[in-house]
């Protein structure tokens, strides 16, 4: 894989901080040195080749008023086909993947409801005839993957940019969603229109002016519904091809300090307090650490071992052999 230097600086800059104006590619096309038409044909480039999952908001579906949980089954070999396609039918199901473990198939579920979250383990459950293990975020300690290439397509993750978001505001900020802010989150869930006016395509949607969506988008950003809009690479594609999520038997009260520290490092992703299972699941600390091998996962994971010392009496690292989904939060519109 090449990229052109603009798809590269685009990638970099862009991955947050996207502008809530009328005709935002102008402006971004204009600070990356291009014509707007260029940089359109550059971005429907990246997605039509994968190099982008997406490209629009990325939503917090518990800031939405939803449910979303992490869940692991153990699938036998013979049946694994199958389950696969039964658990993947489910829309709740955004992401899906086999990991190597007794526990070998995770998936996150994203609800329109906390309620719903149960409701859909138990109907997954009944479907498959298979145990279902629930793991909720008790504590979210870091979430951010922002990717940098260099020259020769090299990629890193680096922590995420002071201006990845429009506005960073106290967790107290509450903003209560309506109807016409569910059009808005439906229509654009998927990826905001390579036009010069997306966000009129959007109000078209919505049958509202394409103010009203800006000024919506910037409350959801502010509120922290929307996590950052902006482009979502893929980072399997651009080479992170090892993905192992690390986790950590710790004592319960040291986790939240030792989360914390977890959180810090750069090269983690995602850092989660979740609950144990015993006595098939001892771990209560998850983090997600990618890199281009399984050794400079291990590498990584042997840093977060050296930071815990003696305040880790177990870990592990589950790293990710197939991605079965992976299609992020819905809302029914």
């Amino acid at each position: 894989m090449s990229l052109s230097d603009l798809e590269r600086r685009f990638i970099n800059q862009y991955q947050g901080g996207f502008p809530l104006l009328e005709q935002p590619f102008r402006m971004v096309a204009a600070d990356l040195g291009c014509s707007e038409r260029t940089l359109l044909d550059g971005i429907s480039h990246l997605l039509d080749t994968g190099v982008l999952s997406r490209f629009g908001p990325l939503f917090d579906a518990v800031k939405l008023g939803g449910g979303l949980t992490l869940a692991a089954m153990s699938v036998p070999e013979e049946q694994f086909e199958h389950i696969t396609a039964v658990v993947n039918a489910y829309d709740e199901v955004a992401h899906n993947y086999r990991r190597e473990h007794e526990l070998n198939m995770w998936f996150v579920l994203a609800t329109e409801s906390p309620e719903d979250i149960d409701n859909t383990l138990d109907r997954i459950e009944r479907a498959t005839g298979l145990k279902i293990y629930n793991f909720p975020k008790l504590k979210e300690f870091y979430v951010g993957l922002w990717l940098h290439l260099d020259a020769d397509d090299k990629v890193e993750t680096v922590p995420l940019p002071p201006a990845s978001t429009a506005a960073t505001a106290p967790e107290t900020t509450v903003y209560k969603l309506d109807e016409l802010d569910r059009k808005i989150i439906a229509a654009s869930q998927a990826g905001l229109a390579l036009a010069d006016c997306p966000f009129g395509v959007i109000a078209e949607n919505s049958a509202c002016s394409s103010h009203e969506v800006k000024l919506r988008l910037e409350k959801m950003l502010s509120s922290g519904i929307i996590r950052r809009i902006g482009a979502v690479p893929n980072h399997y594609r651009l080479g992170l091809k090892a993905n192992g999520m690390t986790v950590w038997d710790v004592a319960d009260d040291q986790a939240d300090e030792l989360g914390m520290q977890i959180g810090q490092l750069d090269f983690v992703s995602h850092c989660y307090l979740r609950p144990r299972h015993l006595p098939v699941w001892r771990y209560n600390l998850f983090a997600m650490v990618h890199g281009h091998t399984r050794d400079e996962v291990n590498d990584k994971a042997e840093q977060i071992a050296s930071l815990l010392g003696d305040n880790c009496n177990a870990h592990e690292t589950l790293f990710s052999t197939a991605i079965l989904k992976k299609t992020g939060m819905r809302l029914a519109a």
